[in-house]
């Protein structure tokens, strides 16, 4: 726990220093203050934000010098233009793994056409776990991307059931394609397990759900910024969202799906007055990454001055069954929680359109009935991952991360000007961490 003193500005900048993933909040807040506007003109791109706290991890070029990973912990690493880096964890022969990897590339470097990453993970034996790649997109602009490797325990892959060390491999994909910059890039690294459930489950994936596209949410866009990183992901519930992108940034958003309900979103990038002509392929791009921060499905948008917009694919509803099917996205919609939205606007929009801001519109819909989850034996790591607690689905709603200060929230809801009233008769500040700690 920390305690901060001071009037507004010195409150708004001490919360950002010491609230993982605030700093965005407090920043756009003294923005709006200071113009009286919601145009976002003076926000800026910012790089991406590690988990406050990640501890720093060198990658091995052999396995037999892999620093160990445990599960729960944050880390940050990076990766070399070329060759692979590995890392190890140890696991038991019951519980499920994910380890996830953000690459975050520098807003100065290139990638060709193909480039991006590559995590695969393996036993002792050299037995392949999974393989999972991401890439940036046909805009070609840099921007955090992750993937993720995999030890499921399942009657239908009897290889990575042992309990022992296995690797997790990281590489990039194509680095030495035409107009990739030979620079390191930074990774953020995150290893979860998911305890096995108290009874066998289906060994199919359900059959039968509404595959149908439903009508994007109408109504009035509410401002929210976005995070810049997964742990500062801002909450997000049903609604419409405003914020205010320029080209080359990436912002952050998560909403609790609980087991049994369905998540569509849908971006929109609003018109232009720049006077600028073109068209830009892959302008703004939309990535749904689960609680794992395995990669869901994905949506890009062109863009030629005028506005438009493009939504996710229809996605089941989640539901424990759903990681034996044989379609990747479905098989990611595997278990409850935080599920992120991830939006990018590519730098060449700057290009023909000027430096913006630009608006983006998220319609976001969850639709269904909540149902009680699997009964799992044990607690996953980090605890709660896999599940909504009541305090995220008042988050999703306020917009302020669970276990903030109560004059936060206040803060974040009622405005700047409510908010500056209340900071100014407190004085004094509490500010508690998420309950999940940094790694979220």
């Amino acid at each position: 726990m920390a305690v901060r003193l001071g009037v507004v500005g010195v409150v708004l900048g001490a919360t950002a220093a010491v609230v993982p993933g605030r700093a965005a909040l407090a920043a756009d807040l003294a923005v709006a203050g200071a113009s009286g506007a919601d145009s976002g003109a003076t926000l800026t791109p910012s790089p991406y934000a590690f988990a406050d706290g990640a501890r720093s991890v060198e990658g091995a070029r052999s396995t037999a010098d892999a620093q160990v990973l445990k599960p729960g912990t944050a880390y940050k690493s990076s990766l070399p233009s070329s060759g692979k880096v590995n890392y190890s964890i140890e696991l038991d022969a019951a519980s499920n793994a994910y380890v996830s990897v953000t690459a975050a590339p520098s807003p100065d470097s290139t990638v060709s056409v193909i480039d991006g990453l590559r995590v695969s993970m393996q036993d002792a034996e050299g037995n392949s776990c999974s393989v999972d790649t991401a890439s940036f997109g046909a805009a070609r602009s840099p921007h955090p991307i992750a993937a993720w490797g995999m030890r499921e325990i399942s009657p239908a892959k009897p290889l990575c059931r042992k309990a022992g060390t296995y690797y997790v491999s990281v590489e990039r994909v194509d680095p030495k394609g035409e107009g990739s910059s030979p620079d390191a890039w930074d990774l953020e690294l995150l290893a979860m397990t998911e305890p096995r459930t108290a009874k066998t489950g289906a060994t199919s994936a359900p059959e039968a759900w509404n595959s149908a596209t439903p009508q994007p949410l109408q109504g009035k866009a509410e401002r929210r910024r976005g995070g810049a990183g997964f742990a500062g992901a801002t909450p997000l519930d049903q609604g419409v969202w405003r914020d205010y992108l320029r080209p080359g940034q990436t912002v952050f958003y998560e909403v609790p799906v609980d087991w049994g309900r369905q998540l569509h979103a849908t971006a929109e990038l609003g018109s232009t007055d720049s006077g600028g002509t073109g068209y830009t392929t892959g302008a703004l791009d939309l990535a749904l990454y689960n609680p794992a921060r395995g990669h869901v499905a994905d949506v890009s948008v062109g863009y030629d001055g005028d506005q438009n917009s493009g939504s996710l694919p229809p996605l089941p509803p989640v539901d424990h069954a759903n990681r034996n099917a044989a379609v990747g996205q479905v098989g990611a919609l595997r278990f409850a929680g935080s599920y992120y939205l991830v939006a990018h606007l590519a730098e060449s929009v700057a290009d023909s359109f000027g430096d913006g801001p630009f608006a983006m519109t998220l319609r976001v819909r969850v639709s269904g009935a909540a149902k009680s989850g699997p009964a799992y034996t044990g607690e996953s790591e980090p605890a709660g991952v896999f599940e909504v607690s009541d305090q995220e689905r008042e988050a999703a709603a306020e917009g302020v991360a669970g276990g903030d200060d109560t004059a936060m929230r206040a803060l974040a809801v009622g405005g700047i000007g409510t908010g500056s009233a209340l900071l100014v008769g407190l004085g004094v500040w509490t500010v508690m961490a998420r309950r999940r700690g940094p790694a979220r």
